[in-house]
């Protein structure tokens, strides 16, 4: 497990996301030092040098190439644990760069929810590949830490001695105006809902009341959904005060509520198994209120609920309401937490 002498090398070209993957550690581990390089030949000479015990790496680097640079790595640098960070999804390309010696592979797009969990199993001994490869067999022996899926009505228990990841979305939109979050919720809702399964909607009244006519007009029954208890619709400020505690969101009462809400949305999904879609404003609602901390917490919440429930989740922010705008550190924390993010 990481500690204060752990010592870490991250490598990428794009210097914000080196940022972003510090912010990503550091919120998590009480980490040695950590060390950058912005290519594969930088990379490779840091490594022989500081021997670090973590490296994480991009595979598109200027000069050497980041599957060049870990074959070289490997043979400088034997006992540090490498972990590719790329943008790349090719089957074709994962394989190759673990085939090079690598522990671990995570996607870009999807470290708000796998990079710590990478880290983790990586530096116990472990390995690690992206829920979006489940299914897929990269390794010869049988300790990568793979995902597996949950029903709507069940918790997922931890089994001992395994550390389970689960194949879920934890998404953040960032919308530049009201119409542009009722669009993106009117999507998200209406998808779950054709396809027979339960949405949750945690919003403003006028953002709710708005919601409405889209769906409907958007070819969904939205009556019939209520009536089967496939379409429920909760006010924002309200569910918030169900579990808020001196300003921060209580665990325990976080868990019964959010809990007892899945399992009545997942008991009245038509799919086997029962799958629910949850959007809403309720961490942005803090995050408007001044209270970012309170907001960080609960989407880290959100992080526990959806490795247990069989729920995707999408969280609507009003760009207008970070400081700095997309380029703010604040903005980057944020992103770190969900497993993607888009704006529009």
């Amino acid at each position: 497990m990481a500690t204060s002498s752990t010592r870490v090398l991250l490598v990428d070209d794009f210097d914000p996301f080196r940022r972003l993957l510090r912010s990503i550690l550091q919120s998590e581990f009480e980490l040695g030092a950590i060390a950058e390089a912005s290519d594969g030949g930088e990379a490779i000479a840091l490594a022989q040098a500081l021997q670090p015990d973590l490296i994480l790496l991009d595979i598109g680097l200027p000069k050497v190439d980041g599957i060049e640079a870990a074959r070289r790595i490997r043979e400088l640098a034997p006992g540090s644990k490498i972990v590719f960070v790329s943008q790349e999804s090719s089957i074709d390309i994962v394989q190759m760069a673990l085939g090079v010696g690598a522990s671990g592979y995570v996607v870009k797009m999807d470290i708000g929810s796998e990079l710590l969990n990478a880290v983790k199993a990586v530096l116990r001994g472990g390995r690690f590949v992206g829920s979006r490869f489940a299914g897929h067999s990269f390794f010869a022996t049988s300790d990568v830490q793979s995902p597996r899926s949950a029903r709507g009505d069940k918790i997922v228990r931890s089994l001992q001695g395994q550390d389970v990841q689960i194949a879920r979305r934890h998404e953040a939109g960032f919308y530049s105006d009201d119409a542009s979050l009722l669009d993106g919720f009117t999507q998200f809702v209406g998808a779950a809902l054709k396809a027979g399964n339960s949405a949750i909607v945690v919003a403003t009244e006028s953002h709710r009341d708005d919601l409405l006519p889209r769906l409907q007009a958007h070819g969904l029954d939205i009556a019939a959904a209520i009536e089967q208890g496939r379409y429920i619709s909760l006010d924002a400020a309200e569910t918030l005060s169900t579990f808020m505690v001196n300003g921060m969101p209580d665990p325990v009462r976080f868990f019964n509520v959010a809990g007892d809400l899945l399992l009545n949305a997942a008991k009245a999904a038509k799919g086997e198994p029962p799958h629910v879609a949850a959007c809403g404003e309720a961490a942005p609602l803090l995050w408007v209120q001044g209270n970012p901390e309170a907001a960080i917490r609960l989407e880290h919440l959100w992080n526990e609920m959806v490795k247990s429930y069989d729920v995707d989740v999408l969280c609507g922010y009003r760009l207008g309401s970070f400081q700095g705008g997309m380029r703010s550190h604040i903005f980057e924390k944020l992103c770190a937490v969900h497993s993607a993010f888009h704006s529009r």
